[in-house]
């Protein structure tokens, strides 16, 4: 029989999001040598790379497969070249991770790979991928890798922290923000509180999130130490446009841990008590606040990152 990995957790990630190859990435850069760096990944074949930005949140998820039931799967998707790739695949066994899939297309952008994978995120530290994978509606951000890695305070939770506008929900709300003001933004979402909104791209990330739980709630012994996943919304809505953000939740059926209506305080050091294994926002100016702090993703989707960019 084939294998399929339908009614499982799909994430993909690039080797240089769930690793760090910055050292490798700026001898590339020096060059535009693949062979020089093909050499370099040789030379260091036995000598594992260090945890990446997003290595938790990888390490964690898996963390919910047992023997006789996977529920996670997270697949290599690299620009880096095939014998580079082995590299990753010893690291990754290095660290006790069970990641056995991976495509490597040694400069060619691997997010057509995404639709037949049929991914529930996409994790990268190249823009023009990311992209590219937020336009086949595969949630997707650019990870910032030089963004704090995540605590071990919270050994058995993945905790992620997602903003509102433009991620969670449709960019409909900050389009009006950005045309008409704060007023004119409170106004239209108090108006409008009893009317979803449309949905985000990384609506189905969340929606996934939510039938991993379910469905370890549902497996789980009753004395078994198992995963939990906890939730945050984090947006700088505040009182009354916060009615709506909730009110689109309730009508998802989805739960969130969390809520912080911030009212345009900067997220750092909110997301710092929270501890993350990953924030995602559309603005670069909440991604790098947050990145000194705790793992983070910038979502280029919405009015914040215009299409135009994309073709230039």
């Amino acid at each position: 029989m084939p294998v399929s990995l339908s009614g499982q957790l799909v994430v993909a990630i690039s080797s240089r999001a769930l690793f760090d190859f910055e050292d490798e990435n700026r001898l590339f850069d020096q060059g535009r040598d693949d062979r020089a760096y093909m050499k370099h990944q040789l030379k260091r074949l036995d000598e594992p790379a260090k945890p990446g930005v997003a290595f938790s949140l990888v390490r964690k998820l898996l963390a919910f497969n047992s023997p006789d039931q996977p529920r996670v799967e997270v697949v290599i998707l690299s620009r880096n070249d095939p014998v580079s790739g082995m590299r990753v695949f010893r690291s990754a066994r290095h660290y006790g991770l069970p990641i056995q899939r991976g495509v490597f297309t040694r400069g060619e952008s691997p997010y057509r790979y995404l639709r037949p994978l049929q991914a529930h995120l996409f994790l990268s530290a190249n823009e023009a991928d990311v992209r590219s994978a937020l336009l086949e509606g595969v949630p997707a951000a650019r990870v910032l890798p030089h963004s704090a890695r995540a605590g071990e305070a919270h050994p058995f939770e993945v905790r992620i922290a997602f903003d509102g506008d433009a991620v969670l929900f449709s960019d409909e709300a900050e389009q009006i923000y950005q045309s008409g003001g704060l007023d004119a933004f409170q106004l239209h979402e108090q108006e409008r509180a009893a009317k979803p909104l449309p949905a985000g791209p990384f609506k189905p990330l969340l929606q996934a999130l939510h039938d991993l739980q379910q469905r370890g709630h549902q497996l789980a012994s009753a004395d078994e130490q198992r995963m939990r996943i906890r939730t945050a919304l984090v947006t700088a809505r505040s009182a009354p446009a916060h009615e709506r953000a909730i009110r689109t939740l309730m009508d998802w059926d989805i739960e969130v841990d969390e809520a912080m209506f911030l009212g345009g305080l900067p997220k750092g050091e909110f997301l710092r008590e929270f501890e993350p294994d990953f924030f995602f926002d559309d603005q670069t100016g909440h991604v790098d606040g947050a990145a000194p702090h705790v793992p983070a993703g910038h979502v280029m989707s919405g009015v914040s990152n215009p299409i135009v960019e994309v073709l230039g």
